[in-house]
């Protein structure tokens, strides 16, 4: 019976640690475009006011997307071929885990528990999971190109939360440019 309970124990924090780590990842993009001209990138600093976040999670998204364009080769510039905007949205998920598993304390695989009364435990915990969309914008033509979106689980350690929101940049830039993969 201490192994089902291990086994399970053991179950619950696997699935719990490979939940927070995935980023759910969509894109979509201007068929029309030769994504091959664009070689330069800035920020897009009207959108990017416009994001409802802290300025210092701004500050850490903008880092993330430098470093992601930076390993793909594109240059930030002043005069640039595409602009990079950003907006996000959060949500805060409440997840209630029901134990009814009566076998170790009442009915059931244990027989009969007079000392336990009851038909299990809850749990309720809650996270705040976060979708960043990522424009990119012809600069020329002030239209967009491409658009990327992420969401996933965010870090509330505050040391954890820049190497976070680089995961999350990354996993949605591995989509730019169409046809990459």
């Amino acid at each position: 019976m201490k192994f089902l309970k291990i086994t399970f124990a053991m179950f619950l924090f696997a699935a719990l640690l490979t939940s927070c780590s995935s980023v759910k990842v969509a894109s979509d993009y201007d068929q029309s475009v030769d994504f091959n001209k664009y070689k330069t990138y800035a920020f897009f600093k009207p959108g990017i006011d416009k994001a409802e976040v802290s300025d210092l999670d701004k500050k850490r998204i903008l880092r993330g997307i430098e470093s992601a364009m930076s390993v793909q080769g594109y240059m930030k510039s002043e005069d640039p071929d595409m602009l990079v905007s950003i907006f996000t949205k959060t949500n805060e998920n409440i997840n209630i885990y029901q134990n009814n598993m009566m076998g170790f304390y009442g009915y059931g695989w244990g027989g009969w528990n007079p000392y336990y009364w009851g038909a299990g435990r809850n749990t309720i915990s809650s996270t705040s999971e976060g979708t960043l969309y990522i424009d990119l914008i012809d600069a020329k033509d002030k239209e967009l190109i491409w658009q990327g979106m992420g969401t996933a689980a965010l870090a509330t350690d505050v040391s954890k939360k820049q190497n976070r929101v680089n995961e999350i940049v990354a996993e949605i830039l591995k989509k730019f440019p169409p046809g990459k993969e």
